[in-house]
């Protein structure tokens, strides 16, 4: 993954296992905060992070057209901020990576699935304001 300095906004490549940690910017060498946002992935960009990571990893599989996914995604953006350092919350557009929908079945969206160590650990479809996400991750920590 790429990460922008926000001190020198120089672009630094994290490994995937690390988007949950402090790093130190290659430039600058000042802090290079934990992700914060929620990182719209590929199908490689998901299976990296996904087998990698070091934190609990939950992705939103979504839609364009979808009105319920359009109001979870500023709590899903809101939960990623609180979650930083802990945890890394991905997004998966299921039109445009329609293998990876596949792949997990799903069937009906807004839907979530927790990933612990390359392992899916919780799986529901529908709606989850900020507070139950966190809640939910905080019970895999």
């Amino acid at each position: 993954m790429i990460r922008t300095c926000p001190h020198c906004h120089t672009r630094n490549r994290i490994p995937a296992r690390f988007l949950a940690a402090t790093g130190k910017c290659g430039q600058c060498k000042q802090p290079l905060p934990p992700l914060a946002a929620p990182l719209e992935v590929d199908e490689t960009t998901f299976n990296d992070v996904v087998q990698n990571a070091r934190a609990p990893v939950l992705v939103d599989f979504w839609a364009e057209w979808c009105g319920p996914c359009k109001m979870t995604a500023p709590e899903f953006a809101k939960a990623a901020s609180s979650l930083a350092g802990r945890a890394v919350l991905l997004k998966v557009d299921t039109e445009a990576q329609r293998n990876l929908a596949a792949r997990f079945g799903v069937r009906s969206i807004p839907n979530f699935k927790l990933f612990v160590n390359g392992e899916l650990k919780f799986d529901q479809p529908g709606a989850m304001g900020a507070a139950q996400i966190e809640q939910l991750v905080q019970r895999y920590l």
